[in-house]
């Protein structure tokens, strides 16, 4: 088969990864790609909102099977292009994907169909949304309805922080449209699991469970990012407690959308947070996390280009009901190291060291994020990595506990050098205190 990944991520680069493992992958591409993912699929310079140049693309190529990774093209509907255009796509549709574009409609769907989630209000209007403020004090969410990189909820915990939260939203637009509507809800106490499963609205597979680390610094300080770092599995998530957030939270989603006439497809991620009253859905995301995505996959044993394949043509059910998910019994822990300044301004093209050295370790992989390549002029012969984004790599260890896993991916984040480089030191210290 030739596959199609779309996306420029370290999702991307660790679904790259895992494709290539397959014996069905004859091929596969990139659009556009980064550094890291050069190494395994050819980078093709089409970006991933260009929907008829990779329809072009798609054909031209024969590809047999393109992947998204990223919201935002699923967010403006490159699935429904690509099926007008017969082309076999994995991925959820435009109207499926406002789960996550759209906060207000998912938290609309949420309480239609009993998901469990947290009370909110939703305000077009910032006087009223700062009245509700004093109404229901704070801690509050406030989260803007659209896309905004993973960076538009703001946890308050005073009236300053919530006001501050709701001008910088509505009145000066930092996200901009995005925060033309907000949610403002209350603020669940517990502790946060990240529960995926691959779906074609018929049959389900659960993934690896896994938590994510969203605030920039340790100890959860500072403003949310796309996430610094994860682990799998989560022991917060007993199997009992699994078999429960399926039936309460992830089969309640995927039957209520059924029952609005929305066949859903693809990967469902569900933000969980275990409380003492039991699991509530915190949001929903409609693809693989980032970085959940780079602790997850390296755990996948089983042919994720089978699983891709059989959700594009409707027969999920013929891998559930006749073989098992295999995962390795290991654990995983990705840390994220980020440019200097993230997730506000920051520098790009600083130069990377240590990325052979690296490469050379047993159970570590570098998946790239923000990097590019340069040529040394006076050695055209050698590459250089360089930053080329906020997020510059996740790296990811494998051990036979998270204890072991942690210290294989500090071991290696130790070896890496960029002027400027951040990481939280905390990454998967909750899981093994």
């Amino acid at each position: 088969m030739r596959i199609l990944v779309i996306g420029s991520g370290g999702r991307e680069h660790a679904l790259v990864w895992k494709l290539a493992q397959s014996k069905m992958a004859e091929k596969i591409f990139c659009a556009p790609g980064n550094a890291g993912i050069a190494g395994q699929a050819e980078s093709i310079n089409i970006q991933a909102e260009d929907f008829g140049c990779l329809i072009n693309f798609v054909k031209r190529e024969k590809i047999d099977l393109t992947v998204v990774g990223s919201e935002a093209p699923l967010a403006g509907g490159i699935v429904d292009e690509f099926i007008r255009n017969k082309l076999k796509i994995f991925g959820p549709s435009k109207e499926a994907a406002r789960l996550e574009s759209s906060k207000v409609f998912s938290k609309e769907i949420m309480r239609k169909y009993k998901v469990p989630t947290a009370n909110f209000e939703v305000f077009d209007n910032p006087s009223k949304a700062r009245k509700y403020i004093d109404v229901i004090g704070t801690p509050c969410v406030i989260k803007a309805d659209g896309l905004a990189a993973g960076k538009g909820v703001v946890v308050a915990y005073t009236r300053e922080e919530a006001l501050r939260a709701v001008q910088e939203m509505m009145e000066e637009r930092v996200f901009g449209d995005a925060g033309r509507t907000v949610v403002i809800e209350e603020c669940l106490q517990g502790e946060e699991a990240s529960i995926l499963v691959i779906t074609d609205s018929e049959a389900v597979i659960p993934l690896a469970t896994s938590q994510d680390h969203k605030r920039i610094f340790d100890n959860d300080l500072g403003p949310n990012t796309g996430g610094m770092g994860a682990y799998s599995p989560a022991p917060v998530v007993s199997a009992e407690l699994m078999d429960e957030i399926l039936k309460t939270i992830i089969y309640r989603m995927i039957d209520g959308l059924t029952e609005e006439g929305i066949r859903y497809k693809g990967v469902l991620y569900a933000g969980v947070m275990i409380t003492e009253n039991g699991p509530k859905a915190l949001e929903f995301n409609v693809r693989f996390g980032d970085p959940e995505t780079q602790v997850i996959l390296p755990r996948l044993q089983s042919d994720l280009v089978r699983i891709m394949l059989a959700v594009s043509e409707d027969r999920l059910s013929e891998i559930t009901s006749s073989e098992k998910i295999i995962w390795d019994p290991r654990a995983s822990v990705c840390v994220v190291l980020a440019s200097g300044g993230y997730p506000g301004e920051y520098s790009k093209g600083v130069d990377i060291s240590g990325l052979d050295d690296v490469a050379k370790m047993q159970d570590v992989i570098a998946f790239h994020s923000g990097t590019r390549m340069s040529i040394m002029q006076e050695q055209p012969s050698c590459v250089q990595y360089i930053t080329n984004g906020g997020r510059v790599l996740g790296i990811t260890g494998l051990g036979s506990t998270i204890q072991d896993a942690r210290n294989k991916a500090y071991e290696a984040v130790a070896k890496i050098r960029f002027r400027g480089m951040h990481y939280r030191k905390d990454i998967a210290a909750r899981a093994i205190r």
